[in-house]
């Protein structure tokens, strides 16, 4: 390679690392902001019968917009996109564009109005065990017929995303989830009082929050004079190919959030709190999850997509090879980290109002069994991309479907024998998912090494080395920071926030230290050959 050619890659790479570093910085005020939102609901609602209602009333739309706007639409529109931008008119890409959002936003309508008329056969299905208890499930029928036009409303503004994302614009669609966390957070503090339970109060927030999201994206795509102007047209060649993308897609890209949707389905049958203790746990894994592993999936995709287009294998390789370091730089510290810290994390952020020390304890155990799979969630966000920007949707819907059917028979292997001897079905659920993870993670990673997609580049023997050393290095400065488990529940709140802020620092410090002793930089990361 030319030093000129060298000088371009480096540059390419330290703005795929910038964009990175803009998304995960808007991803973090958004999961810090979730988890404020989740002390404030964990306050209101603890983990109560009618905090699981909503759960599932907020979980389903969740679901199925994790599958319309950040799954398979996203990874099937963003590579057609990206060829319509390569080799058609600017005229040809607003076609598009105008076409897409009317097929997608028609079809959203109807299976939104579907699922309005039928929430008790929608409760039913996605929380049978509520059935046996009349007073919880009405409550979900009624909440879900309020949370589900926020499916419409947060995959159009997905769509908006999608959209600015192709264009560079990461900073706008990464902030955008902030007004679901500020609607909730507002809903729950100011609206609360004017409804008999604050349950319904966060139901309408969640409607509310979909309508302001959208309507922020707007003005920025009036800036690239691409505002959507939505035409039903399902003959259009894009809309078909992205439809025939997608479809498959469905399973492939979504596999883990299938696999969290059955765990609540499964956790509806298990002891009243299950799938508050679910939620609790699962949302932080979501922060190191959110700000790292779906920041660089949402920009290595425009990027894979692009160098797809421009036929370039070598740099495409190495741009897998750069987002699965910088997935496990974050990753490993972080799932270790929750691990040792589960307790305390937990107790500081929610043990406050309704939520009891026992729902904190049973919590805490679901979220050490999230922590195992962590990394693995991460790297299916990174690993699938590779396919999806080729266009090829089969190969992870298969993988998909194995690691699906290898949850369902662990979720039964697990859940049974920890419900009836230890009374804790719900740990079984995360434990299962976590291992179905790593199935999925590693017949991906074969799968690419397969087609010669992924090379592994010099280095990572020195990288892991220095990854589990300083990793080592961490867990012993949390242990010897930490107090006692006791201490924590004595504490005050701004005492708890101030021992959890410091043990934090103090973990961090350690990790980054260690790096440095061993000789990493920061600049090793600006380029996809740093080892």
């Amino acid at each position: 390679m030319s030093l000129d050619e060298e000088a371009e890659v480096a540059g390419r790479d330290g703005a795929l690392l910038k964009s990175s570093a803009v998304v995960g910085a808007m991803t973090m005020l958004s999961r810090l902001l979730g988890l404020l939102r989740d002390v404030v609901i964990a306050v209101f609602i603890g983990a109560t019968a009618n905090a699981d209602a909503f759960f599932v009333a907020f979980k389903v739309p969740n679901f199925l917009r994790r599958l319309f706007a950040e799954g398979a639409f996203s990874q099937a529109f963003v590579p057609v996109l990206a060829e319509y931008r390569e080799g058609g008119s600017r005229e040809a890409v607003q076609a598009l564009i105008d076409r897409v959002a009317g097929v997608l936003g028609g079809s959203l309508v109807l299976l939104t109005l579907l699922m309005v008329a039928g929430a008790p056969l929608v409760t039913a299905v996605f929380a049978p065990g509520f059935v046996r208890d009349p007073a919880k499930y009405a409550i979900t029928v009624e909440m879900i017929r309020v949370t589900f036009p926020y499916l419409f409303l947060i995959s159009m503004t997905g769509f908006c995303g999608a959209i600015l994302n192709s264009y560079g614009r990461f900073a706008v669609p990464a902030f955008t989830p902030v007004w679901l966390n500020l609607s909730l957070i507002g809903s729950a503090l100011f609206a609360s009082p004017w409804f008999a339970d604050p349950v319904y109060a966060l139901a309408w927030g969640v409607m509310m929050a979909g309508i302001v999201q959208l309507l922020f994206q707007l003005p920025f795509l009036y800036k690239l004079e691409l505002v959507p102007r939505p035409r039903w047209d399902t003959r259009h060649p894009g809309v078909r190919q992205i439809g025939k993308l997608m479809l498959p897609a469905l399973f492939g890209v979504s596999v883990s959030q299938i696999n969290l949707l059955l765990d609540t389905v499964l956790a509806s049958f298990l002891p009243t709190g299950s799938v508050s203790w679910l939620y609790y746990s699962d949302r932080l894994t979501e922060l190191p999850l959110g700000v790292f592993g779906i920041a660089i999936a949402t920009v290595i995709l425009p990027r894979l997509s692009q160098l797809k287009a421009e036929d370039d294998s070598r740099r495409y390789a190495e741009t897998l090879d750069w987002a699965m370091r910088g997935v496990l730089l974050i990753g490993l510290p972080a799932s270790i980290a929750l691990l040792v810290l589960a307790e305390p994390i937990l107790t500081s952020l929610f043990q406050y109002g309704a939520l009891e020390a026992s729902d904190v304890t049973m919590a805490s155990l679901s979220l050490r069994a999230y922590c195992l799979g962590l990394v693995a969630f991460m790297l299916v966000k990174v690993l699938a991309p590779g396919f999806y920007a080729r266009q090829d949707m089969v190969t992870p819907v298969r993988i998909g479907i194995i690691a699906m059917v290898a949850n369902m028979v662990m979720n039964l292997a697990f859940v049974v024998p920890l419900y009836l001897f230890f009374n804790i079905g719900h740990v079984g659920l995360a434990l299962a998912t976590s291992l179905s993870a790593w199935l999925n993670a590693g017949l991906l990673l074969r799968g690419l090494r397969r087609i010669d997609v992924l090379a592994f580049q010099p280095g990572w023997g020195r990288f892991m080395t220095r990854l589990c050393l300083a990793t080592a290095v961490m867990v012993a400065a949390l242990w010897w920071l930490a107090p006692e488990p006791q201490v924590w529940q004595s504490l005050a709140w701004w005492q708890r926030a101030l021992e959890l802020a410091l043990l934090v620092a103090g973990g961090l410090a350690a990790y980054l230290f260690s790096h440095l002793l061993m000789g990493t930089r920061p600049a090793d990361f600006y380029t996809q050959k740093a080892g």
